[in-house]
C-alpha cells in the first residue's frame, strides 16, 4: 500500500489556507487590540480565546454534520468553498475597523469572520483521512502538516516585508496578501480535487478493511468503544488539551513578549516563528516516515521532549540572541512530531462512517486548551510578569508528557514490506 503523494498535496491546499488565516490571526490580532484599541493583556486574551470557544461548539457539530450531508461534491468539499469565501470577504473588514480605530466594527466582523472559519476547519482536516487509507495516515497527515506550514509561512513573509518601519502599520497589505491565497488555494482544489470519485475509488482500494478496523474498537454488536480502547482515546485527548495549552500560549503570546522583553520592533519577531515554521517544513515528510518505522506514540513523545528544553532554555534569555533560532528550530520540528501523528491517533479509534465526528472531538479538545490558555497566561502576562510564559509552557508540555504515557491504542503499525525496494515505491 502505497500514499498518492500528489492527490494528498492537492488535498492539503484547504489545510494551507487555514494556516495562513491562523498565522496572520495569532501574530497581527493580539496587536491592532494593543495597539490601536489599547486593551489590557487579559481583555486581549479573552477576545483571542473567542474563536476557540466558537469552534468548541461548531467543529464537533459541523464535523458530524458533514459525515452525513451527500451533494455532487462530495461530503466535505461544500462547507470548504462556503467557509473559505465568506472568511475572504470578512476579514478584509478588519484592517478598516483598525484604520478607523473602530472597535465595534472590529469586533463584529471578528465575530462572523470566525463563525466562517469554524464553518470548513473540520470538514477539511476530515478530507484527509477521508481519501487516505488508515495505515497511510502519518504519512499522509504529514504531507498535509507540511502544506499547512508553507502556509504559515507565506504569511509570516507577508508581515516581515510588508510591516517594517517605525509607527503604526498599515495591515491592510498583509490582509489582502492572506485573502489571496485563501482563494488561490479553495479555486486549486476544485479543479484538482473530485472529492466523490476519490472517496468511491479509496472506498474500493480499501474494501472491508476499515469496517473491521472499526468493529475490532468496539465492544462486539454494540458500537460502543471498548473500554480499553475508550480510555486511550481520553488519555490521547486530554494530551492534546495539555500540550496546545502549552504551544498556544507562546504562539499567541511571541509576539507581545518579543517587544516587550526581548526588545525586538516592528515585525522582526516573525523571524523566529519562520524559523520553527522552516524547520517544521524540512521535517514534516521525514517525520511520516519515522513513525511509520518506529510508531505514532514514540514520535510524537520524542517531539515533547525537543519542546520541553526549547521552552525551558528560553526561560534564560532577557534579550534576544540569534541563539534563540537554534530553540525554535526544535520548536518547529517537536511541534511537526506531535502534530502529524496526534489526529491519526484519534480516528484510528473510529469507524471510516465517523471521521467528521471523531475529527470534531480533537478539535473539542485542542480548542478547549486556546481557550483555556490565553486566559490564564494573559493573567500571568499582566499581573505577574511577561518571563512566566516560557515556565508555564513548559509546566503544560510535562504534563502532557505523563498523559500520553498512558495511550494503548492508536499506534497503527504499517504493513511489513515484501522487498526493501518498495520502502522507495511513490505513487504519482
Amino acid at each position: 500500500m502505497k500514499l498518492n503523494y500528489k492527490r494528498t498535496f492537492f488535498i492539503g491546499l484547504a489545510f494551507l489556507s487555514i494556516c495562513a488565516f491562523w498565522q496572520m490571526y495569532d501574530n497581527i490580532v493580539p496587536l491592532i487590540l494593543k495597539d490601536t484599541f489599547h486593551l489590557n493583556e487579559t481583555v486581549t486574551g479573552v477576545i483571542m480565546a473567542a474563536d476557540n470557544v466558537l469552534a468548541v461548539f461548531l467543529l464537533p457539530l459541523l464535523g458530524s454534520l458533514s459525515d452525513r450531508v451527500d451533494t455532487k461534491w462530495g461530503k466535505r468539499t461544500p462547507f470548504i468553498v462556503a467557509g473559505t469565501l465568506l472568511a475572504v470577504v470578512l476579514m478584509l473588514l478588519l484592517p478598516v475597523a483598525d484604520r478607523q480605530a473602530n472597535l465595534a466594527l472590529f469586533v463584529v466582523s471578528l465575530f462572523f469572520l470566525l463563525i466562517a472559519m469554524g464553518l470548513y476547519r473540520s470538514p477539511a482536516v476530515a478530507l484527509m483521512p477521508d481519501l487516505t487509507p488508515k495505515p497511510l495516515r502519518s504519512q499522509a497527515n504529514a504531507v498535509i502538516n507540511l502544506m499547512g506550514a508553507v502556509g504559515g509561512v507565506y504569511t509570516l513573509v507577508l508581515i516581515s516585508v510588508l510591516l517594517k518601519g517605525e509607527g503604526k502599520p498599515d495591515y491592510m497589505p498583509v490582509f489582502i496578501g492572506v485573502a489571496a491565497i485563501m482563494a488561490a488555494a479553495v479555486v486549486l482544489l476544485l479543479l484538482t480535487v473530485r472529492e466523490k470519485k476519490l472517496a468511491a475509488l479509496v472506498e474500493e482500494e480499501n474494501g472491508d478493511g476499515e469496517k473491521e478496523a472499526g468493529e475490532q474498537n468496539a465492544v462486539p454488536g454494540s458500537g460502543v468503544l471498548a473500554p480499553d480502547v475508550k480510555r486511550s482515546l481520553w488519555m490521547i485527548l486530554l494530551s492534546i488539551f495539555l500540550w496546545f495549552t502549552a504551544y498556544n500560549a507562546v504562539t499567541t503570546a511571541f509576539s507581545r513578549y518579543a517587544t516587550t522583553v526581548w526588545g525586538m520592533a516592528g515585525g522582526g519577531f516573525a523571524n523566529c516563528l519562520m524559523v520553527a515554521t522552516v524547520a517544521a517544513i524540512i521535517g514534516y515528510i521525514p517525520i511520516g516516515f519515522i513513525s511509520a518505522k518506529i510508531g505514532r506514540k514514540k514520535t510524537i513523545q520524542i517531539g515533547l521532549v525537543m519542546m520541553l528544553f526549547s521552552y525551558f532554555g528560553a526561560i534564560f534569555f532577557v534579550q534576544y540572541h540569534p541563539v534563540v533560532n537554534f530553540g525554535f528550530a526544535l520548536i518547529g520540528v517537536g511541534w511537526a512530531a506531535i502534530s502529524v501523528n496526534s489526529l491519526p491517533m484519534v480516528v484510528e479509534m473510529c469507524a471510516s462512517g465517523d471521521v467528521g465526528k471523531y475529527t470534531g472531538l480533537y478539535y473539542t479538545f485542542s480548542m478547549s486548551a486556546q481557550i483555556f490558555t490565553p486566559i490564564l497566561s494573559g493573567a500571568l502576562l499582566q499581573y505577574v510578569s511577561y518571563r512566566t510564559l516560557f515556565p508555564y509552557a513548559c509546566v503544560f508540555t510535562v504534563a502532557a508528557m505523563v498523559t500520553m504515557g498512558m495511550v494503548r491504542h492508536g499506534d497503527n503499525k504499517p504493513e511489513r514490506k515484501k522487498h526493501i525496494l518498495e520502502n522507495f515505491d511513490v505513487e504519482d
